[in-house]
């Protein structure tokens, strides 16, 4: 790797470097945390604590990745990302490719507030996102079925409405997209009003319940869901999770892919215009690499996704975009790299 990258950017780097070598779990969870925790210092911050060696004083943050964030803080290669890079170089893309991948992206069309199981309110994360220097971020809080996760009832969601369009009158020319994390159904329905799917600029449909149905059952509940007319993405397709969930127990175990006809969802999708999401949340990295670059090979496009819950999660599409480039996925075929005119003009076409 020839260029420097920030702390945050470096460790996450790292991350997907020991991920690819299929290394244990916890190592490629410790640098994506310790990212999050470098992602919350100002520079003055990460100043004083790189000169009076407090950085391991946070949680989330050891002796290696202090060692890492530190020199690349001071504009070097960590020298543990170096010897990753060396060991795999021509087996990745390259740092510069996903930069100038990640570049290309003018928002971000998954991401949730306090309304429904984010952490923070509407403005924060629009003034989030518009530091990242996004044009626009999709407001995606679930739908009324996953009640676990709060989800709007028709009522709340007009509400919230209402909200959007006076903070757009606000923050302008920067845009909060009105949008949906839609459930899909059993029957492969979308778990919301037709009325109400109908006046929103982004609708993303995934599958949240009785994810171990039988592949038959869950490909035609898919294939439902994408043909309807008011999906727009089709969310993290196979609702693993790479990194589990931790448990009331202590236990955390991944949860594994649910069973679906990769080709034919994959194909319906160019038919009927839904682009398949890329989620860059770490314990999700949906689809799997093998599923994405079918989804190429078919002619999908696509949406690079943070499913942020939180206003640093935002800064998380760098995982996507690596992703992106090593799978193959043409620019030109991410949806959220067109303006928000033009992708208004795609999703209401």
């Amino acid at each position: 790797m020839s260029t420097p990258l920030p702390p945050a950017a470096a460790l996450r780097r790292i991350a997907f470097l020991l991920e690819r070598a299929r290394e244990a779990t916890y190592r490629v969870s410790a640098y994506r945390t310790a990212a999050a925790v470098v992602d919350g210092l100002d520079d003055a911050e990460l100043d004083r604590r790189i000169r009076t060696g407090t950085l391991k004083d946070l949680k989330g943050i050891g002796p290696k990745t202090a060692t890492a964030i530190a020199q690349a803080h001071r504009g070097e290669v960590p020298e543990y990302l170096a010897g990753l890079e060396e060991t795999y170089a021509g087996e990745l893309p390259a740092a510069e490719d996903v930069a100038a991948f990640r570049a290309a992206l003018r928002g971000d069309l998954h991401a949730h507030s306090d309304w429904s199981d984010g952490g923070s309110p509407i403005r924060e994360m629009a003034e989030a996102a518009l530091a990242l220097g996004h044009e626009y971020l999709a407001l995606t809080d679930h739908s009324p079925r996953l009640t676990v996760a709060n989800g709007l009832s028709p009522a709340r969601l007009e509400q919230q409405l209402d909200v959007v369009a006076a903070l757009n009158e606000e923050l302008g020319p920067f845009r909060i997209l009105t949008g949906i994390e839609c459930d899909i159904n059993v029957d492969g329905s979308l778990d919301q009003t037709d009325e109400l799917l109908g006046r929103l600029d982004v609708v993303v449909a995934s599958v949240h319940s009785e994810l171990r149905a039988p592949k038959a059952q869950m490909t035609e509940r898919m294939l439902a869901a994408v043909a309807d007319p008011h999906t727009d993405v089709l969310g993290h397709c196979t609702g693993r999770l790479v990194i589990g969930r931790r448990q009331r127990n202590g236990t955390q175990k991944p949860r594994p892919e649910s069973q679906f006809d990769a080709e034919a969802v994959f194909s319906a999708c160019v038919e009927f215009g839904t682009a398949v999401e890329i989620n860059s949340r770490p314990e999700r990295l949906d689809p799997p690499r093998r599923l994405l670059t079918l989804a190429v090979e078919l002619g999908c496009e696509f949406a690079v996704d943070t499913d942020a819950h939180a206003p640093g999660q935002l800064d998380w599409q760098h995982n996507g975009c690596e992703r992106a480039v090593e799978c193959g996925v043409p620019v030109e075929r991410v949806i959220n790299t067109r303006t928000a005119d033009d992708l208004l003009a795609w999703t209401r076409g």
